[in-house]
């Protein structure tokens, strides 16, 4: 099994994945703004084993295959993690295992092998980053203003593409700003999608906890392309 150094990343006010001003989102960040939403199959509540606080949670991800959940690299924990699927509702639906967490060499971006497969929906996988511009959605169960708790229902908000930047391993990342709403922390290893198809994982981000119009940088997946097709073979 390799594992990542954890790293507490904060992503923008709004980052899917944590709090403060670039660094890493993790722990529990909801998205600021934007909407609930009722649906997404695809969607992946990520938890640590030995976490208490709002039950374990963590970060967010997706579903990319029977056995594999795509999150942040940022997000890994070596004392144990598993995952919830199947419901919008934070702490509810199928919960399964974590036996093998793999880091991309790309940057922060992570695959997590689940214990027994499960049956939805998967994400599908950009071979491209959007192009500047671009006005793409975000996901997330991060919190939604400063030291909230984690949102209790699964958010999305509109995100406007600015350029490219970097992750918090370096890896080449997808920068946005806030339309309707922004990443945070517990949004960290959720996705940026492109017409329906996942282009970036919850980074870091630059806010305060309270600006859902915050800057937020989500990984590359185009940049780990190959070694996610290597990995999980898809």
């Amino acid at each position: 099994m390799r594992l990542a150094k954890t790293v507490a990343v904060v992503v923008g006010a709004a980052a899917a994945l944590g709090v403060g001003v670039a660094a890493p989102a993790s722990a529990g960040p909801l998205i600021i703004g934007g909407d609930t939403v009722d649906s997404a199959p695809w969607g992946a509540q990520v938890f640590w084993d030995d976490q208490t606080e709002y039950g374990g949670f963590e970060c967010s991800g997706t579903i990319i295959d029977a056995q594999w959940v795509l999150t942040a690299q940022h997000c890994l924990n070596e004392p144990g993690m598993h995952v919830k699927v199947g419901d919008v509702a934070l702490g509810q639906g199928t919960e399964v295992a974590v036996d093998q967490q793999e880091a991309s060499p790309n940057g922060d971006i992570a695959l997590l092998h689940l214990e027994s497969a499960v049956d939805t929906t998967f994400m599908k996988l950009a071979d491209a980053d959007p192009d500047e511009g671009a006005t793409n959605q975000i996901y997330g169960w991060g919190r939604t203003e400063g030291n909230s708790p984690p949102s209790d229902t699964l958010k999305t908000a509109d995100v406007e593409v600015t350029g490219s930047s970097t992750d918090a391993f370096n890896g080449k990342a997808i920068a946005s700003k806030g339309v309707t709403g922004a990443s945070w922390h517990g949004d960290s290893g959720g996705p940026q999608l492109a017409d329906g198809v996942q282009v970036g994982v919850c980074s870091t981000g630059e806010n305060s906890g309270s600006d859902k119009n915050g800057t937020q940088n989500y990984a590359s997946v185009a940049s780990s392309r190959d070694w996610i097709k290597q990995t999980a073979g898809v």
